[in-house]
């Protein structure tokens, strides 16, 4: 009864007025009330994330979702996919660090295409992805994107620095094809040959995990897990970055080199059956 009129209180039921939802997760955390912990997780960190507090809005929902799957509760599609989208855009930093600019003009594009999702920085992020789809031969994405900030209500907010390079992709594109995403076989149907970063097989439209390193789908070939988190990535990716910055991408904890080993491609076939019938319990939950 005292629970029900706490969280009552914090909801505004009792005197009209919301408290600060943080209150709330913290209260069905403690509670190990996860799915309705989870519900208020998406809330905040789409708060702190339509304010421009990217990382903040990742770690909410890193967290949520590690402790959910300790608790073996299903995660919600939608904390699923926003923690995916906050971290493509996240990786872009280190991917450039180690020189991969293709995978961070694909990271870039993969936020632009759900620009609405970052209202704070609009302007900044759709210059980037202009900047790097040029850089690594996107030429295609990249007219796409310039000719989008020189609609009105975004051109006059581009940085000085970047407004005539911007201006000239438009005014003279030139070649406007883009370099041929490579195609990798899917974990779920060897036949079927699946852009990189595209995270759906064509062929049983199974969701397909992301690597956490490269923003790229898995393969079954080179898969290796977080030490810390338990999330996937391709090992040639993950030694990159780790040898780089010496940690997950994703939990940001500490990650040695000997501390990664790549999977046979039996035990990550089984992986990948697992995280499939994840992923069937969690559209058929929500």
């Amino acid at each position: 009864m005292l629970t029900h009129q706490l969280i009552d209180f914090l909801m505004g039921e009792s005197d009209g007025v919301p408290k600060d939802p943080n209150y709330i997760f913290r209260l069905y955390m403690a509670l190990g009330n996860y799915p309705q912990a989870a519900k208020t997780a998406i809330i905040i960190a789409r708060q702190e994330q339509e304010l421009g507090n990217y990382r903040v809005a990742h770690q909410i929902l890193f967290d949520t979702h590690k402790e959910l799957t300790a608790q073996k509760i299903r995660v919600p599609q939608e904390l699923a996919h926003n923690l995916m989208l906050l971290h493509s855009y996240v990786l872009v930093k280190p991917l450039v660090k180690v020189g991969d600019h293709l995978a961070a003009a694909r990271m870039l594009s993969r936020v632009a295409r759900n620009i609405s999702k970052f209202p704070m920085h609009v302007v900044p992020i759709i210059t980037s992805t202009v900047i790097e789809c040029h850089r690594a031969g996107l030429r295609g994405a990249a007219f796409e994107y310039a000719s989008m900030l020189m609609r009105p209500e975004y051109r006059t907010q581009i940085q000085e620095a970047y407004k005539r390079k911007i201006e000239a992709i438009v005014r003279k594109p030139g070649d406007k094809t883009d370099v041929e995403e490579p195609e990798t076989p899917s974990p779920y149907d060897p036949n079927a040959r699946v852009p990189e970063t595209v995270l759906e097989c064509p062929s049983t439209k199974n969701y397909i995990p992301y690597c956490v390193a490269s923003g790229r789908h898995i393969t079954l070939s080179d898969l290796t897990l977080c030490p810390s988190c338990g999330f996937p990535a391709q090992y040639g990716a993950m030694t990159k970055l780790v040898e780089s910055d010496g940690v997950c991408p994703m939990c940001s904890q500490e990650v040695g080199l000997a501390q990664l080993s790549k999977m046979d491609e039996g035990n990550a076939k089984e992986w990948c059956t697992k995280q499939l019938q994840q992923f069937k319990d969690k559209k058929q939950g929500s």
